[in-house]
């Protein structure tokens, strides 16, 4: 594991990442810690909104997880995918939620967004499903460019989610596919909040 993925941005670094994000269609803010980061979150979506959490540690750390899944606030898809019923149906809830919570990998700054995966259930929502996504992302994960961004997951967040996936699954991970954005074409569907904390990986 490369210890040099796992320091925080410095504050240059970040405003030029959320300038770059803005001109490629993702609007981005920055706040000061997780708990911020959190409330941000939680105001974005409407109350009453149908809302897909994405598996991630940046979220679970925050305790968003656990809010949006089990709150009372919002529709969660979470619920609808643990009860019985059609698989194919249920595919189609996770891949076209109206709102799609997560994080990334890497965020480059010139506006580049990197999410990896094992089985790539995140990625639909992402890409194109979902009618608004929301991204939490802890400042270490801004890079200088995509190589970097690329280098990072290889070299940083692989060997951390595989240790984790072999504690939680008994089996590891694998970078079996890779989302790369370079420019969101829907105005205000995407949003990133950058937190000035180690968050996830």
């Amino acid at each position: 594991m490369n210890p040099k993925y796992g320091r925080l941005a410095d504050d240059s670094a970040i405003a030029r990442a959320v300038e770059s994000l803005k001109k490629s269609g993702i609007s981005a803010e920055v706040v000061r810690d997780g708990k911020e980061a959190k409330e941000r979150l939680l105001k974005l979506i409407p109350e009453g909104a149908e809302v897909m959490n994405m598996t991630s540690a940046t979220l679970d750390s925050i305790g968003a997880s656990k809010e949006i899944a089990e709150g009372p606030l919002f529709d969660p898809v979470r619920r609808k995918l643990g009860a019985p019923g059609d698989k194919a149906e249920k595919r189609r809830l996770g891949a076209a939620p109206e709102w799609a919570v997560g994080s990334v990998h890497a965020v480059t700054e010139d506006g580049k967004v990197i999410v990896a995966s094992a089985t790539g259930s995140q990625l639909p929502a992402y890409a194109y499903g979902a009618g608004n996504v929301v991204w939490v992302v802890g400042a270490q994960k801004i890079v200088r460019n995509l190589e970097e961004g690329l280098k990072r997951v290889e070299e940083y967040v692989f060997p951390l989610e595989d240790e984790r996936a072999r504690k939680v699954y008994g089996v590891g991970s694998g970078i079996n596919k890779l989302l790369i954005l370079n420019r969101e074409v829907n105005p205000g569907r995407m949003r990133m909040i950058i937190v000035k904390e180690k968050l996830g990986f």
